[in-house]
């Protein structure tokens, strides 16, 4: 009977999703990636005390999420330039999100034998790929506005037949000096430093289902590691990663390490932010010898994909001031120590044409906003751009954020003051295809919408010239975008970009896109 209603409910998520995803015309790589207080999501959950889109209880609640996915300790911290093509999970990589800007990501895995699909957030500022694992503490279901519940894989190595144990004695296995004996099952945990939140488990390991991102689309059934999570705490547990975390960190352990230590990929991977919210991610994406590159500051405890910034230009006047920071998919917006960060938000507060906004019991993360009056149909907000080291520019497509409430509507700069690490958030990192190359040690980027086929690996396009960069960008509070000409950006017509859409992708994305009520 179990078996059964699962089947109907996923029949029934089967046909709304599959009509959905095909209005949009997602491209070739398959991921569907939405926020959790997007308004589809809120349309269709069976819960009513989400925040409203652009309210400030919205960018609260973004902001404290940020704050919990910050770890403590290790937990967190296209042709190639070969002939090797790159690869994709085997329903696909394609990436969206509804807002404009950034949050979680969630993609559609498969994994096991026989094969079962999980919704895992992705996050370049984690390591270790964990999934829920025959665990009580964890997050088994949601439920749907018609009280239909619909229910997780969750993982089990019993029920897989290519699932084996991880070893105190594997050179994937960190905390060894916990283990009893080396060939103990080898233990893991992820701690993050707000709301207790975590992740305990043991390593195991069994295989991944990838496709050769081409027309041939060749199976890969890699063997990788990854967490048996049996208990999840904390935000684990109200609607954050509910169904496990995909690391796309630096260390040994992240799977695009392990991939790459398996001679099936080049040793980088890109994710591409749109403005739009329609992105991509492809393992063994090298970039292009156009872009802009930087090299990684590595750490040798702990390592990141740190960069560093030697100059800030806000309104066209430019500030030498050199810093690092954190590029971290996982992060909405962008984090900043001073001195950056009084230089960037006061140097944007002195050319802000509009009354700044103070209130001391506002909820907004953000301390530099802006009063628009209600009969306002546009306004100009200071260009922000950064300059990183070895000289290339990196253009900030899309610093502000516009709020709305009943009685007032406000745009503001999206750096939050950090009291830990400078990051570089999502936000920041619109409208570019992001490379992380950890083969040549540098992150790279270059302006991409994220649909055309191009984008992927060859990009024509070069970063403008500082002589193109206005002082001041105009924008439309109603119907903001971050394009350089100001003019909407609507989805791709349908159609556009849809081959291939396997129908169990389309069940798995309606189910992780649009039911949120954990149970």
């Amino acid at each position: 009977m179990a078996e059964a209603n699962c089947f109907n409910s996923l029949y029934v998520l089967l046909m709304l999703l599959c009509c959905a995803t095909c209005s949009y015309g997602f491209g070739t790589f398959g991921f569907s990636i939405h926020h959790r207080f997007s308004d589809p999501v809120k349309g269709i959950m069976a819960v009513d005390d989400l925040p409203d889109k652009g309210s400030f209880s919205y960018y609260s609640a973004m902001a404290h999420r940020d704050r919990v996915f910050h770890v403590h300790g290790r937990g967190r911290g296209l042709a190639t330039e070969s002939d090797q093509t790159p690869l994709t999970f085997e329903y696909g990589n394609d990436t969206y999100r509804l807002n404009s800007l950034g949050f979680l990501y969630y993609a559609n895995v498969s994994l096991g034998t026989p094969a079962l699909s999980y919704l895992v957030a992705l996050d370049t500022g984690s390591d270790l790929f964990w999934l829920p694992c025959d665990c009580t503490s964890c997050v088994h279901g949601l439920n749907t506005t018609t009280g239909q519940v619909i229910e997780f894989n969750i993982y089990s190595p019993n029920a897989s037949s290519t699932s084996s144990k991880v070893t105190c004695n594997s050179s994937l296995c960190e905390s060894q000096s916990q283990c009893p004996s080396t060939t103990s099952n080898c233990p893991y945990q992820v701690r993050y430093i707000s709301e207790g939140t975590s992740s305990t488990g043991t390593l195991v390991e069994d295989v991944l289902h990838l496709i050769t991102n081409d027309d041939n689309s060749k199976p890969f059934n890699p063997r990788i590691t990854f967490g048996c999570g049996r208990v999840q705490t904390g935000s684990f547990l109200d609607g954050a990663a509910p169904n496990g975390l995909f690391g796309l960190g630096v260390a040994n352990q992240s799977v695009p390490s392990i991939l790459a230590s398996q001679g099936l990929i080049p040793n980088s991977f890109s994710m591409c932010f749109g403005n739009d919210g329609v992105g991509r991610i492809s393992f063994g994406d090298q970039g292009n010898s156009g872009q802009g590159e930087t090299p990684f500051s590595l750490r040798q405890s702990h390592p990141t994909y740190n960069v560093t910034v030697t100059k800030i230009e806000v309104g066209g006047s430019a500030s030498d001031l050199e810093f690092t920071a954190i590029f971290d998919s996982g992060t909405s917006f962008t984090y900043l120590n001073d001195p950056a960060y009084t230089q960037i938000s006061e140097s944007f507060n002195n050319l802000a044409q509009e009354k700044r906004f103070t209130s001391e019991s506002s909820q907004l993360p953000f301390d530099y906003c802006y009063v628009l009056s209600l009969n306002q149909s546009n306004f100009s907000y200071p260009v922000v751009n950064l300059t990183m080291k070895g000289g290339n520019p990196f253009y900030v497509n899309d610093p502000i954020v516009v709020v709305s409430a009943e009685d007032i509507s406000l745009y503001c700069l999206g750096v939050v003051k950090s009291d830990d690490v400078n990051i570089i958030g999502q936000n920041f990192m619109t409208g570019y295809n992001m490379v992380f190359n950890r083969e040549k040690n540098v992150l790279g980027w270059t302006p991409s919408n994220c649909y055309n086929e191009s984008s992927t690996s060859i990009f024509p396009v070069s970063p403008p010239t500082n002589s193109a960069v206005p002082p001041a960008t105009a924008v439309n509070p109603e119907a903001r975008t971050s394009n350089s000409n100001n003019t909407p950006i609507s989805a791709p017509t349908t159609g556009s970009h849809s081959p291939n859409l396997h129908p169990f992708t389309c069940a798995i994305m309606m189910l992780l896109v649009s039911f949120l009520a954990v149970v």
